[in-house]
């Protein structure tokens, strides 16, 4: 390949020339150099630009789509993804979530669940009030301490993965409904 990159290189400046010269280029930057350059924010940074913690999506987001005129925001996981908190909550996300983000505020949320008793319901708005968040599956919603949040559960395991401690997720007793 190098002898035939010469030939093709060592004609008069055209374009061919002018390819040759980007190809250079092109080979000379290492996939980490190009990720270095990368300015777009991750799906966690976005969530914070929004006045919500990383800790409302799991680890191993892999993209997202946020059209910003409208809000409709798509945050995508490798995987479906579940857990268990303080081995009273479940929560289990798909692998596409989607729905409609502003300042302090996911509405029209698909994708994410939560087990209550024996029942799986749909979080379909999440609300920041003050240092809290407030979860709503729709008839019922339940209001926890923003500092629940600042870390990002992991799928299985939540936030109890292997180092013998359980981080306790601060209960409330108050349940509203609508």
């Amino acid at each position: 390949m190098g002898l035939m990159f010469r030939l093709f290189c060592s004609r008069p400046m055209s374009l061919m020339a002018f390819l040759c010269l980007h190809l250079c280029l092109l080979c000379s930057i290492s996939p980490s150099q190009a990720l270095k350059d990368d300015k777009n924010p991750t799906v966690y940074e976005i969530l914070q630009q929004y006045n919500f913690p990383i800790g409302l999506l799991p680890k191993g987001a892999v993209g997202y789509e946020l059209e910003n005129k409208t809000g409709r925001f798509t945050a995508f996981l490798g995987n479906k993804c579940s857990f268990s908190l303080e081995g009273s909550y479940q929560l289990r996300y798909q692998s596409t979530i989607k729905g409609y983000i502003s300042e302090g505020k996911l509405r029209s949320l698909e994708g994410v669940s939560v087990k209550v008793l024996f029942l799986w319901l749909n979080i379909v708005e999440v609300t920041r009030s003050d240092d809290a968040l407030d979860f709503s599956v729709g008839i019922a919603s339940a209001s926890f301490p923003i500092d629940n949040f600042v870390e990002r559960p992991q799928c299985g395991c939540g936030l109890d993965c292997g180092n013998g401690q359980v981080r306790m997720i601060g209960k409330n007793p108050f349940v509203d409904s609508y």
